[in-house]
This record gives C-alpha cells, structure tokens and sequence, in this order.
C-alpha cells in the first residue's frame, strides 16, 4: 500500500489505522484477514453490477475475483467523510497473471456499523484493462 500520496484524510487516527488495516488484509488477498472487518449482512456492489449480500456471498465472490490477478496495490490519495461512512479515491495498482501491470482509478464508498464492521462497500472503477486479452 502506498499512502506517501495521501492529501486529505479526515477519518480520526483510530478509524485510518483500522482502515488501513482493512486495506492491507485486501492488497495481501488474505480473505481470512479481510472477513475479519465485515458485518455478517454486509453488502458490495462494483459499478452497476448487482450488489452481493452477505458476509459467506462476499467473501466467496471476492477469494474468486482476487484469483483473477496476481497482486493490488492501493495508492490512497483521499479520504473523504466521517468514520462511520467514507469514500477513499485511490489508484489501484494491479499485475495481471500475464505480468503486465495496470493502474485503474477508483473510489470505493464504504459504511461501518456502531461495531466498527463493515455493512457496505460500493466500489467505482473501469477495471476492463485488468481483464482484457
């Protein structure tokens, strides 16, 4: 993870450590880690997909979709809104299987409960070139 291009974060110093947490599990495709931050009614949706509801339904769509590359790598450039609900505008760095690297902009908006889990995640980003023959 690259956080060197930071500008803004507004989340509280315990809510970024936790999200970088969060982000670290994710750039390290260790699904275990990752399950660890979310809620068991936990909602994603990239894009205009239909969303994925459920902490099981997540986490066995996403141990598929990381399969998919060999590696992500967030470079956070903002953190917009409180610690219960935020954006992150990032670039995700990839390497594809074939070892080209692709970088994709994204934000990907997330709220948390009063525990702190994630309840939902709602991700942005033209990820085609990762997958493009």
């Amino acid at each position: 993870m690259i956080t060197s291009n930071l500008r803004i974060n507004q989340l509280s110093d315990d809510a970024y450590r936790s999200y970088l947490q969060y982000l670290e599990a994710l750039d390290a495709k260790d699904i275990d880690a990752y399950a660890t931050f979310l809620a068991d009614d936990v909602s994603i949706q990239f894009g205009n997909a239909p969303a994925v509801e459920g902490k099981e339904a997540v986490v066995g769509m996403l141990a598929g979709y990381w399969q998919s590359f060999r590696s992500i790598e967030h470079d956070l450039t903002n953190i917009y809104g409180t610690d219960r609900a935020y954006v992150l505008e990032a670039l995700n760095h990839y390497e594809r299987h074939d070892g080209r690297k692709v970088t994709v902009r994204a934000v990907a908006f997330t709220d948390r409960g009063e525990d702190g889990l994630v309840t939902s995640i709602r991700v942005f980003g033209d990820t085609s070139p990762v997958f493009e023959e």
